[in-house]
């Protein structure tokens, strides 16, 4: 049955897209920036501002701050090279390359970034005017007044913090590895073509595609908790998505290692059923209990709420216990097929240790671990960074205390 859509539920979806949110922010604050110009430049048509503004205004504060910082020194140096070039030798052929290569070249040192070939266009529209002077400095002046009240749209007005498009992403991910273990219990019973086998295998192979698509999330996620008001333990919150995402990659890799042995095992059973009925059978209750332990798994680290995220933590704990217990009667069963029949012992042993693999990085004090970790290396990183702003940290400790 097709899906049936609410055209205001789409609606209020799509406004809180990153793209909608983005191209709604960036039109007023191009249109505030060209107001202001009108009243403070005396060029007729000073589009320069709204367009540094259409440039500065990103989808996060951190950005938002960054960009502006690089399109001005674009620009600044940009208009003092021209400036520098019409004094001594005037416009030629000659004398427009040297300023083309000149600003290439300085926007390097400048940490101009992407707008490195802004400091040569602006170099281009300063040299070929009359009033070099009067131009550049009208063009300083609009680049300001954009990056200004770009950045100051973005202070007023505080982009969202985009936590939640990248939690749902997550649980996509981890929706579509419970699907894929799903299938797998079922197909495991009785015969399976190698067609149907290397399927799953094409559909393992897909969760690298799909990895990407939430990293890129997660990454718009993080930067929108830098420098972020409304956020207070922004640190926390990157580094639970971040090394939760980072389990879940190495689980799908091995998901996919685990469906290329099984493809394996269909090409050599190809007249007869995969695994014996009580092996089947225990994979099948070992599967579906994987499939749980991933979507308690990334239920846990997309909580925001501690009811929520114990409750998802409880469930986890118990999902991996009859993992584990059924892990081992699996074990004990191919074992004891191994012996009767020793043929393909060693994708047996192969297919064991990817569950067990998948099984080790979802455990509850392994993610713990690795969270404590990383939150003490990024924390020890921001300390080296900013020695300043850490003394002052402890200093206004030591002042409170």
């Amino acid at each position: 049955m097709p899906e049936v859509t609410d055209p205001l539920l789409d609606l209020v979806r799509r406004h809180r897209e990153p793209v909608v949110a983005q191209t709604i922010r960036s039109t007023v604050a191009a249109v505030i920036a060209y107001v202001v110009a009108l009243v403070l430049s005396s060029q007729p048509a000073p589009l320069t501002a709204p367009l540094t503004a259409l440039i500065v205004v990103q989808v996060t504060l951190f950005a938002t701050l960054t960009t502006s910082m690089r399109r001005v020194n674009a620009v600044v140096a940009g208009v003092i090279i021209a400036i520098g070039f019409s004094s001594m030798v005037g416009l030629s052929w000659w004398s427009l390359g040297l300023t083309i290569l000149a600003s290439l070249v300085i926007g390097r040192f400048v940490r101009a970034g992407e707008f490195v070939p802004e400091v040569a266009i602006s170099a281009m529209l300063v040299l070929g005017v009359a009033r070099v002077t009067e131009t550049a400095w009208d063009r300083v002046l609009e680049t300001l007044i954009g990056a200004v009240v770009g950045l100051l749209f973005n202070v007023l007005f505080v982009p969202p913090v985009w936590v939640q498009p990248a939690s749902e992403a997550i649980e996509g991910l981890a929706g579509r590895m419970r699907g894929l273990l799903m299938s797998l219990s079922e197909e495991v019973h009785g015969h399976i073509s190698v067609a149907e086998a290397a399927e799953r295998l094409h559909e393992a192979r897909r969760l690298d595609h799909d990895i990407v698509q939430v990293d890129a999330a997660l990454r718009r996620a993080e930067e929108s908790l830098r420098l972020n008001p409304r956020v207070k333990e922004g640190m926390l919150s990157r580094v639970v998505l971040r090394t939760g995402l980072d389990t879940l990659e190495i689980a799908a890799v091995v998901l996919r290692t685990l469906t290329r042995t099984l493809t394996d095992l269909a090409k050599a059973r190809t007249e007869e059923s995969l695994f014996a009925p009580e092996i089947a059978a225990g994979l099948s209750e070992l599967f579906v209990h994987m499939a749980r332990s991933i979507e308690s798994f990334a239920v846990l680290i997309t909580s925001q709420v501690s009811a929520s995220a114990e409750e998802a933590e409880e469930q986890l704990v118990r999902e991996l216990a009859a993992s584990l217990d059924s892990r081992e009667v699996v074990a004990h069963l191919l074992l004891d097929g191994v012996r009767e029949h020793p043929r393909q012992w060693q994708l047996h042993g192969a297919l064991l240790a990817e569950i067990d693999r998948i099984l080790d990085e979802l455990e509850v004090e392994k993610r713990s671990t690795r969270l404590v970790e990383e939150l003490d290396r990024q924390s020890r990183e921001q300390r080296e960074r900013y020695p300043l702003v850490d003394k002052l940290r402890g200093r206004l400790r030591l002042g409170r205390e």
